[in-house]
């Protein structure tokens, strides 16, 4: 049996944090950072098509980039929502024909096609996947007021990241039934009952959100040889 992963990439966010940088577009490595998160899964032949959600200023951009560097694993790009949430149903709605989605940040750039593999083979295994990593620092809840209440216990605390992948129809179900606000679409999931299966993601799969995560950004590609 052929099964299909569509994967779909949200890159519609204001880059509020960025001042006057658009950073989907900020060079990275003399390439755009958008062609990076891009690039990683042209690579990955697991992924059996790509929507890319921009908000409406770039989505003339964007074509231009998928057109550039030939991204023909590209098959939809469209407008976003105004929330997160909404871009993602956006995307969701050009991939009714796909058995697994797989959503990513666009600005996570530093995505491996080894990362991606893993996520669809847990989601496959599992129905669900989430990219983590282990929190390092201590995590201390405070009042309104700045007082410490308690301090979390480390061990059991992981930092979640992009991929995440899901069954069409678990996915499509949370979006049908769950219309609050939701930091990632895993939290929607969590909100119908699913279990979430969490998996190894990278340390270095930092989300861009502001001009210093492009320096990070750069140094990571240098060191990878790019």
């Amino acid at each position: 049996m052929n099964v299909k992963t569509g994967a779909i990439i949200v890159a519609a966010g204001s880059s509020q944090r960025m001042g006057q940088v658009d950073k989907i577009f900020a060079s990275i490595s003399r390439k755009p950072l958008l062609y990076h998160t891009l690039s990683a899964f042209a690579k990955c032949s697991s992924v059996d098509s790509i929507v890319l959600v921009l908000s409406e200023h770039n989505l003339k951009r964007g074509r231009s980039l998928v057109k550039r560097y030939g991204f023909s694993e590209v098959a939809q790009i469209c407008e976003g929502g105004p929330r997160r949430q909404d871009s993602v149903k956006l995307g969701l709605d050009h991939l009714a024909n796909c058995d697994f989605i797989l959503i990513h940040d666009g600005a996570r750039p530093l995505i491996t096609p080894s990362l991606i593999d893993e996520a669809i083979t847990t989601a496959k295994e599992h129905g669900t996947s989430v990219a983590a990593v282990p929190v390092k620092n201590t995590i201390k809840v405070a009042d309104d007021g700045g007082f410490v209440v308690k301090t979390l216990e480390r061990e059991n605390l992981w930092d979640v990241q992009t991929p995440q992948v899901f069954k069409y129809d678990i996915i499509a179900q949370a979006y049908s039934k769950v219309s609050e606000n939701v930091t990632d679409d895993a939290a929607l999931v969590e909100r119908t009952g699913k279990s979430i299966k969490l998996y190894m993601g990278s340390y270095d799969n930092i989300k861009v959100t502001t001009v210093e995560d492009i320096h990070l950004a750069r140094l990571i590609l240098s060191n990878r040889g790019k």
